[in-house]
């Protein structure tokens, strides 16, 4: 990709108005009981959780799960069917200059081939209320400023992506809202959207960046959210959801029924990871560390051939929470839902 990468970006741009001094507070986003059906389906069902300023935090979930709805609704984009999503205790609407408080890039952005990147920006800056300076500024940080007057036509996707975080920069905004925004980096521009979100988030941004796999944003993001059929999983700090692993054994002996029974006289038998491995006398038990299992298959005289702790990533803590349903839950989503 012909992309040019960056340097370390630096420090924001002069203040230009009272409310880009805003203390902390006013850049918390809340997401109360939020609701909203279409027809017969629950895209989003009682969603609550809080974004703090300071962080990057990953708005995770399936495809499907209710993200693109939920932030369209923090924009004013869609109305909530109940509860209320804000910014600074206040909804989108209700924000004075509001791509000075809240910049977005929500799903595919859309540009004219025709125009270059930099008069893409100047389409937008009046309404930011900023001067051209600005546009060549943002440019800059997103490492396109060698490219300013190059049609978008031409550009590859990662470059796109850097254009729509561009345009999101324009007002130099306090909470910024990131829908999948890795999509078509090369693995150089990740490092790089990694560092420059951390560094957005250093000086007191409140960063929500949405994605449906964890591992793509477990380097970046101080908090998680994850849903999953539109309803609350899980909230935490990275270390906490990382703190959900639990110890995972695969254990294989050439007596198939004795390994069974010897699973079954511990009481391990709902601890069995249904279908991990189709091969008889081969077992895969959650929950159980590996010590635990050689002490009884030795007190037992059971032959094993295999005893080894598998690893758990936080990818695999993802999968298991958002693969079990919600209690509660409503009708699943279409395919092709956010």
């Amino acid at each position: 990709m012909n992309t040019h990468t960056a340097p370390e970006p630096p420090g924001p741009a002069a203040a230009r108005g009272s409310d880009r001094q805003a203390p902390d507070g006013d850049r918390t986003i809340r997401i109360d009981h939020l609701s909203k059906t279409f027809g017969a389906v629950r895209a989003v069902d009682d969603l609550s959780f809080t974004v703090q300023p300071g962080r990057v935090t990953g708005f995770l979930g399936p495809n499907g799960a209710g993200k693109t709805t939920t932030l369209r609704m923090l924009l004013g984009l869609v109305r909530p069917t109940s509860g209320t999503a804000t910014i600074g205790g206040h909804t989108y609407a209700d924000l004075d200059r509001p791509m000075h408080r809240v910049g977005a890039a929500l799903e595919a952005a859309s540009f004219h081939p025709g125009r270059s990147a930099l008069d893409h920006l100047r389409v937008y800056a009046p309404q930011a209320g900023v001067p051209d300076s600005r546009c060549t500024e943002v440019l800059g940080l997103v490492g396109l400023d060698g490219v300013a007057r190059r049609r978008v036509g031409g550009f590859s996707l990662g470059m796109r992506q850097r254009l729509a975080l561009a345009t999101t920069l324009l007002g130099d905004p306090g909470v910024l809202l990131l829908d999948e925004p890795a999509n078509g980096l090369d693995p150089e521009g990740i490092a790089w959207l990694r560092a420059f979100l951390r560094h957005l988030a250093g000086e007191g941004r409140t960063v929500l960046v949405s994605s449906h796999v964890l591992s793509e944003v477990e380097q970046t993001v101080d908090d998680v959210v994850i849903i999953a059929r539109g309803r609350l999983v899980h909230a935490s700090s990275l270390p906490e959801l990382a703190a959900l692993a639990e110890p995972t054994v695969r254990v294989s002996s050439p007596d198939d029924t004795g390994l069974r029974s010897l699973v079954s006289s511990a009481g391990w038998d709902r601890l069995v990871e249904p279908a991990a491995d189709p091969r008889p006398g081969t077992l895969v038990l959650r929950q159980v560390r590996a010590a635990e299992v050689g002490a009884r298959a030795f007190a037992a005289g059971l032959e094993l051939h295999e005893l080894a702790t598998r690893d758990v990533g936080l990818e695999g803590i993802f999968l298991r929470l958002v693969g079990d349903p919600p209690a509660g839950g409503g009708p699943r989503r279409k395919d092709g839902d956010a």
